[in-house]
């Protein structure tokens, strides 16, 4: 089965791509590394060309709300056309657990909206919602940072797991197309480690 990780060149995706390779999956890689550039749709259709799986775990250079919310949505409409043209049967992502509980963010917000276009894009699909990964700490908390101060939320708590203790295999066989005439749709929560 051809899988084409979305992203497939960055800290998650090359987790991904690799845990498939070693289950005999043909992973592809996708990103602009590659040719492939979601935002412009340069490459798309030649990546997703016999792809029975798309798994998107790309991500926005920016957290910022307005570059986050113009990623995702465009990123997410071009691949969601991309895809249905080339006949994929199922759309893996991966998303953020809580992202619709936290309104005021706008990058979560953007998380969301990427959520909605997928749920409407008449492919069958898996949203995978994972915690904060622990590699972008650093990331997150200059998100939080204004004017060289450090801002703290008091309404959430950080609650992450580590890149290699994702399921990242899962995240791709999730994807397996259904064999089914039914599509399989489902949003699924992958929450890190228990706070003692």
């Amino acid at each position: 089965m051809k899988i084409v990780v979305i992203g497939g060149t960055g800290r998650l995706g090359s987790k991904v791509v690799d845990k498939l390779r070693d289950h005999g999956e043909e992973a592809v890689a996708a990103s602009p590394n590659t040719g492939v550039n979601t935002l412009t749709g340069e490459g798309l259709a030649e990546a997703l060309s016999g792809a029975d799986v798309v798994v998107d775990v790309s991500n926005s250079p920016s957290f910022e709300d307005d570059p986050a919310m113009e990623f995702f949505t465009k990123s997410t409409t071009n691949l969601g056309a991309a895809a249905k043209t080339a006949g994929v049967r199922h759309y893996v992502a991966v998303s953020i657990v809580g992202a619709d509980q936290l309104p005021k963010s706008g990058y979560l917000r953007a998380k969301v909206a990427q959520e909605k276009l997928i749920e409407e894009s008449e492919i069958p699909y898996s949203i995978v919602r994972a915690t904060q990964f622990a590699e972008f700490t650093d990331a997150i908390t200059a998100s939080m940072t204004v004017g060289g101060r450090r801002r703290r939320s008091p309404s959430w708590l950080l609650r992450h797991t580590a890149l290699h203790e994702q399921p990242g295999y899962r995240i791709g066989r999730s994807g397996r197309p259904s064999r089914s005439r039914h599509q399989r749709c489902s949003i699924s929560s992958s929450r890190g480690p228990r706070r003692r």
